[in-house]
């Protein structure tokens, strides 16, 4: 059996708010590190992120998690709008399919609320992501997170 066959996805529960925190922090210092300098990770994921914030986030919000056996292997969000606004996946089950599952739950999603396209903000590590998903860069940006500014950039994709 293959790796995405074994993921499961499930409806965020607002309890998985602590997990789903501490999985997004280890995967910026531990993945995104690559392509940020360490003040950028520190502002992006700081050791001392506020849990309330980060839930209400959620709020309101589509929002899957991803499960391989007993571990959350990522999560994604977005808007009834189509702009997917998180989409993590834990260190330890990057490139076995879990993003390209989330991602695919999301698209139908906006496939079933008859929208006409989904936008996001990819960091420079998750561009070529979304680009092999059909995704085209609106515009590269500069955006500020905690004072330190940051490359991202603004990605499109048609739901045909």
């Amino acid at each position: 059996m293959n790796s995405v066959a074994q993921i499961h996805l499930r409806h965020y529960d607002p309890s998985d708010a602590p997990a789903l925190l501490a999985l997004f922090c280890d995967t910026v210092r531990r993945v995104n590190f690559r392509d940020y300098t360490h003040k950028q990770i520190e502002a992006w994921a700081p050791a001392d992120m506020p849990i309330d914030p980060w839930a209400t986030r959620f709020e309101g919000k589509i929002a899957y998690v991803a499960e391989r056996g007993q571990s959350i292997a990522g999560f994604a969000d977005m808007t009834s709008s189509g702009y997917l606004d998180r989409l993590f996946v834990s260190a330890d089950f990057q490139r076995q399919g879990v993003a390209r599952k989330l991602l695919r739950a999301m698209l139908q999603r906006a496939a079933d609320l008859q929208l006409s396209e989904v936008t996001t903000e990819a960091s420079i590590t998750a561009k070529p992501f979304f680009l092999a998903e059909s995704f085209v860069v609106v515009q590269k940006q500069t955006v500020t997170c905690r004072g330190v500014e940051f490359t991202n950039f603004l990605m499109r994709r048609s739901i045909s």
